[in-house]
């Protein structure tokens, strides 16, 4: 909840709307605007993109042009169509290998073709909605892959570095390297070893000096730093040749038998795709560490940026370029950059169209001895030592290194294909193995269980079970993570029959903290967030009327499990309103059924709930608090903040009223108790960040609306004297834009509830430490809008000049909750 509440006030000036009071609101035109964070994170990122490209393209063994086409195409499609919109794509050396394969056996039209026919292939995948099924795939055998290309990349381009040609398979470059070595091209290496040393000691430049140095890329210093010295010097050797492009070659039909031309097709696309989509996904969290730019740019929608992939290699692939992905480096510098839309990528596409258009005697004199480098260099970091350990640590090693020696020696799809087959022997056999051991101490019967238990190992499960005598105590610690039916049945039946003869079962998880048995008559199992009301889950006092199973007379659910309230017993959405008072009921039943129900959430929470957040809790009570925002909300009970927030204890100062209302101060109608929670959160505490969170269905909004100037002056409505502003706003027309996500608000009680959020935040812009806090630049504003039908969140966001409610979390078309 990260977006910044836009400014503007309120204006009584405001031209009247002609279209009716329900219908949705004339959109203006927009105009084109280019942020300047975006100008110059395009230009950063195009300076790294133009070498790479020509380095990749040279690796391939493509037209060197043929880089700057992916470069460009990828930039300027992907940019407008995909659904990353901060990801950068073109050239990748991840299908260096793929293309050089298809080069060396097809010819160059017929991979232009094949790329085609791969950007085709992905628009239907991506028209299917299947792009998180690439998510499925072992990160093990998609970093072996990389790896494996890594190798293949690095051991190719050695042979340029030293002055010679690369082989058409990494076996015969290792076979050719010990002639190669003694061929020693000088000049070559000398230009190499300049190129390397720049680009890894660039970027560890001490100083401030060194750090205004360092907004220069590596990649273009070390190129540029070759290509000067080798003119200078007067070295001859091998130099980019850009023929002109009224030469540059462009698709043609297929040409090769049926069979390779689809395994071709199918590698190109699974390359493309999955080093797209996890590239997606790795920006989503870089953006993540930008709190400011996720409401703005919000999460990739895969399915789309599945389709501005294909698209992009359609086109890429008819104007004779290479195949397109994203691409990690060139990604993660745009974000670094200050990236804050698709204008950064789209405008490196432009400008690298600019460089081969205009910029191709300069491209001329780069050494391919520099290129090479900086591609071997690529190709060694992707063989990662962080990702080598992190298998290492999941025991994934195996699968790992077996797709890497794969991908070297069999090339991409057959190393992935044997990197499936390996984690899904891997997967059977860890499913499958299971140590089950019993010990006896103290008088006390240990039964470990070791691994998942599934019905493979129930037998071995009941011979150790079976070795605990009658009436003995049994401690049974389950070190797994899954448990199937079978083995429940087996555990719960012995269970039961051992608890009927008089002994004692205590389960216990891997860290030895006990857990809930798997039939609990004497506790109920609850599921989260269900209301009192419909929580009927209680124990029974004959131990015959437990229904089959365990289970006590609740409220089945779904799964045949029993739905009640929250599975430490608290209330949930609709229990309990924030405003202290009476309840108005008259009726003792209905009071003693009430007491009843608190004080069985109370028993509940501290059975349940009470030994998980004690030590959280005792450290809160030494340190003291320190929340991060003040949530200021209405008192209504169906919302529980801390659901809709994901927060816990400690995270939110949270103040509550009727209608979520902040009174404005130095006036008579000032009300202390809520200037005091903000004086005291934004001066005492230092939130960072203050939420105003209205929400449909509001009662407060509905009085407001109906209510009679006439009327006698009760608590209620001298209270909501403070909502006539709100009220007033929405008379004189000011609407945050479109209402919710584009969509018109509802009534006019919806219309009242969204209204008043930005009026509130107003405001609450008045108090004196709100003002100074703003000012200093230590504090944000939110507005935030929850539909409590939807069960979704909505922010506040300033886009284009226009205040609207965004829904939170969309994914595609979809509304996703928070």
């Amino acid at each position: 909840m990260s977006a910044c509440v836009p400014t503007r006030a309120a204006d009584s000036t405001r031209p009247e709307r002609n279209h009716p009071p329900h219908s949705r609101p004339p959109v203006p035109p927009r105009r084109f605007r280019i942020a300047g964070a975006d100008l110059s994170a395009s230009i950063a990122v195009f300076l790294i993109a133009l070498p790479l490209s020509l380095g990749i393209a040279l690796a391939t063994g493509a037209p060197l042009q043929s880089g700057l086409v992916a470069a460009a195409v990828g930039g300027i499609v992907v940019g407008r169509l995909g659904g990353s919109p901060l990801q950068v794509s073109g050239p990748a050396a991840g299908l260096t290998v793929v293309t050089a394969e298809l080069i060396h056996r097809y010819g160059w039209r017929t991979t232009c073709a094949i790329t085609v026919l791969a950007g085709i292939a992905q628009l239907g995948l991506g028209c299917l909605r299947v792009a998180r099924t690439a998510l499925a795939v072992s990160p093990a055998i998609v970093h072996g892959m990389l790896a494996g290309i890594g190798v293949t990349i690095a051991v190719a381009q050695l042979h340029v570095v030293l002055g010679g040609v690369p082989q058409s398979s990494v076996l015969e470059n290792f076979r050719a390297l010990p002639a190669q070595l003694t061929r020693v091209h000088p000049g070559a290496v000398s230009m190499s070893l300049l190129t390397l040393t720049l680009l890894f000691a660039w970027p560890r430049l001490p100083g401030r000096v060194g750090q205004i140095l360092r907004t220069v890329p590596a990649a273009l210093v070390a190129v540029a730093g070759a290509t000067a010295t080798a003119s200078l010097t007067g070295l001859v050797l091998p130099k980019v040749d850009l023929p002109s492009w009224s030469s540059h070659a462009l698709a043609g039909l297929p040409e090769g038998p049926v069979l390779g031309i689809a395994a071709a097709v199918l590698t190109t696309t699974l390359v493309c795709s999955v080093q797209s989509l996890l590239g997606a996904v790795a920006v989503d969290k870089l953006v993540s560490a930008r709190p400011e730019l996720q409401t703005r740019v919000g999460r990739s929608r895969l399915d789309r940026e599945l389709l501005g992939q294909g698209a992009a290699n359609a086109v890429s692939g008819a104007l004779g370029g290479l195949p397109v992905a994203g691409v990690a480096v060139r990604s993660s510098a745009n974000v670094q950059a200050g990236a804050v839309s698709r204008n950064s990528t789209m405008l490196h596409g432009v400008l690298v169209v600019i460089a081969a258009l205009f910029m191709v005697p300069i491209l001329e004199l780069i050494p391919l001895a520099s290129l090479a480098a900086l591609v071997m260099a690529v190709g060694i970091q992707m063989v990662s030592l962080h990702h080598i350990r992190t298998v290492t640590r999941h025991r994934e090693v195996v699968v790992y290194a077996v797709t890497t020696l794969g991908v070297v020696l069999l090339g991409v799809l057959e190393g992935v294909a044997l990197g499936v087959a390996v984690a899904v022997v891997v997967a059977m056999h860890r499913l499958a193995r299971t140590r089950i051991t019993h010990e006896e101490r103290d008088e006390v019967h240990h039964i470990h269980v070791c691994g998942q238990l599934t019905f493979l190992a129930v037998p071995r499960l009941s011979r150790a079970l079976h070795l605990v005598p009658r009436g003995a105590a049994a401690v049974v610690e389950l070190d797994g993570s899954f448990m199937d039916h079978a083995a429940y049945e087996s555990l719960h039946d012995w269970q039961q029959s051992h608890l009927a003869q008089g002994g004692t079962v205590e389960l216990t998880g891997r860290s030895g903290a006990r857990i809930a048995e798997p039939s609990g008559t004497a506790h109920c199992r609850c599921r989260p967030w269900t209301p009192w009301r419909n929580h009927h889950c209680e124990p029974s006092a004959n131990p015959q009327s437990a229904s089959p199973g365990g289970r006590t007379g609740g409220t089945a659910g779904p799964d045949g499990s029993d739905e009640a309230a929250g599975s430490d017993g608290s209330g949930g959405p609709g229990d309990v309103t924030a405003s202290s008072g009476p309840s108005g009921s008259d009726a003792d039943g209905r009071r003693g059924h009430s007491d009843h129900q608190l004080a069985r959430g109370i028993s509940a929470f501290q059975r349940n709930t009470a030994p998980l957040v004690r030590d959280e809790l005792a450290r809160l009570a030494r340190e003291g608090q320190s929340p991060s925002q003040l949530f200021l909300t209405c008192a209504d009970s169906r919302l529980v903040t801390s659901m809709i927030t994901s927060s816990g204890p400690g995270d939110l100062f949270v103040v509550r009223n009727v209608g979520n209302l902040v009174p404005s101060p130095g006036q008579e109608s000032g009300d202390d108790s809520v200037a005091a929670a903000i004086e005291y959160a934004v001066d005492v505490l230092h939130v960072r960040s203050i939420t105003v969170c209205g929400h449909s269905g509001c009662g407060a909004m509905q009085a407001l609306l109906n209510s009679d100037p006439g009327g006698a002056q009760t608590p209620l409505r001298r209270w909501l004297r403070h909502g006539l502003p709100s009220l007033e706003r929405m008379a004189a027309g000011a609407r945050p834009g479109a209402g919710l996500a584009g969509r018109a608000p509802a009534d006019a009680v919806e219309q009242l509830c969204l209204t008043n959020v930005v009026q509130q935040l107003e405001h609450l812009r008045a108090h004196d430490s709100v003002t100074r806090a703003l000012r200093e630049g230590a504090l944000e504003l939110h507005g935030m809008y929850f539909h409590v039908g939807e069960a979704q969140a909505y922010l506040l966001v300033d886009r284009d000049g226009d205040e609207l409610f965004d829904h939170v979390g969309a994914e595609e078309e979809l509304r996703r909750p928070v």
